[in-house]
């Protein structure tokens, strides 16, 4: 708990009496459990422990500290101290050995590196509320009739969640614009080349993470190749993206999927392709990303803003033709999103960035702001209760709620 918490703890081991073999205590294997409460929480916590039965077998063991030191005492002498990060380094060692066999040796010392580093941990700084819904007067409209009367008329826009074989993510992704008042459409892509869906009939697109063909085509390339060799989709999606009245999002494989798209849609020219991540393992983590000034239609307002996202990649890693590709799409102003160390500098080590990407990069716009691709899954926590770790003050909405009431008054 001390390690996961990265915090000192002071354990008083009086509870088990004068005549006890300490060490060979800490080593029992016997049934139990530890938990942390605040101070004031305890009585209530023995109290309700005491009426299932369990009080005769209930002790305060200790309290965590500010010294950063894992401190073990019996009848007020020391047993044993030593600082967190040395004990947090020698209980990793194993693990952290077995990854530098497996994985990219580089990050797994990166990481290992980590334990004794000084991290200030997660944080949020937004520049709007996230639980003003901005979107809120394009969904409903008053009408006044003859008599008077007002009527309310929910008006929905309808958005294509598209997915692919093996894509999963478009139910949360459908969800999400559900709320932000969207009418969600599941396209398959099968609908489009069977003619049963057009895209002339919605105002927003958006390509769904997943597993499109399971990968083994490529990081979202078997996706859209699908597209790209195809006539009908093609002309298609090339039609929808040419429209100025259209916005469309890529995450993930839809990130890596319309990537592969950039000669159909304008001002995408400086696009990265996505590939396999440094470490050399699917990456599934909480990660800290800054929201960059771009004209994106569906972070409108929310630049300078970092905070928490999740990710969940094989194939994150923004690879450019050249250096000097990369230079330019660094200095276009048009990069969305970029990991952050905890310390909010640029992330470009190892697992704070978790793909390797140059310059923190995990997400890029179009020239006109009205096509975003990004490798996080924003998705997955729009909800505050979402989120692993939130601000206090967050209720129900999360900060990437949003993007998707961005794309509604896109839309207007």
């Amino acid at each position: 708990m001390a390690f996961a918490g990265h915090c000192g703890i002071d354990i008083d081991l009086s509870v088990l009496g004068d005549d006890v073999d300490v060490i060979a205590a800490l080593f029992n294997e016997e049934l139990g459990a530890v938990i942390q409460v605040n101070n004031a929480d305890v009585e209530t916590v023995k109290q309700y422990l005491a009426k299932v039965g369990l009080d005769t077998c209930v002790h305060s063991l200790g309290s965590v500290n500010a010294d950063d030191t894992i401190r073990l005492s019996h009848n007020d002498a020391v047993v044993y101290s030593c600082p967190r990060d040395a004990l947090q380094a020698k209980w990793s060692e194993t693990s952290f050995r077995m990854q530098s066999l497996r994985d990219n040796p580089d990050c797994a010392q990166q990481e290992f590196d980590k334990i004794t580093q000084d991290d200030p941990g997660l944080s949020v700084s937004l520049s709007f509320d996230p639980q003003e819904d901005i979107s809120a007067r394009f969904i409903t409209a008053s009408t006044e009739t003859r008599t008077a009367t007002s009527i309310i008329t929910d008006i929905r826009p309808k958005v294509a969640i598209l997915r692919e074989q093996g894509v999963n993510g478009h139910v949360e992704m459908a969800a999400a614009f559900t709320d932000a008042g969207f009418e969600a459409v599941d396209v398959h892509m099968s609908d489009i080349l069977a003619g049963r869906v057009n895209l002339q009939d919605m105002q927003g697109l958006v390509a769904c993470g997943g597993f499109s063909y399971g990968d083994v085509l490529g990081a979202g390339e078997g996706w859209a190749k699908t597209i790209l060799f195809n006539n009908l989709a093609r002309d298609q999606f090339e039609s929808f993206f040419h429209r100025d009245d259209t916005f469309s999002l890529g995450v993930c494989n839809g990130c890596q999927m319309m990537s592969n798209l950039k000669s159909l849609i304008p001002g995408a020219d400086h696009w990265p392709r996505f590939v396999r991540n440094e470490s050399e393992q699917f990456e599934a983590r909480f990660s800290l990303v800054q929201i960059g000034d771009t004209p994106s239609a569906l972070l409108s307002g929310m630049a300078g803003s970092h905070m928490p996202v999740a990710i969940a990649h094989g194939e994150g890693r923004a690879e450019f033709a050249s250096d000097s590709a990369l230079a330019a799409c660094d200095s276009s102003g048009l990069v969305s999103l970029r990991y952050l160390n905890n310390d909010l500098s640029v992330a470009s080590g190892y697992p704070a960035n978790p793909n390797g990407s140059p310059n923190g990069i995990g997400s890029v716009t179009s020239t006109d702001g009205r096509v975003t691709i990004m490798m996080p899954h924003p998705e997955r926590v729009r909800r505050a209760i979402n989120n692993s770790w939130k601000p206090e003050e967050w209720t129900e909405d999360g900060a990437w709620m949003r993007m998707f009431r961005n794309a509604r008054q896109f839309v207007g």
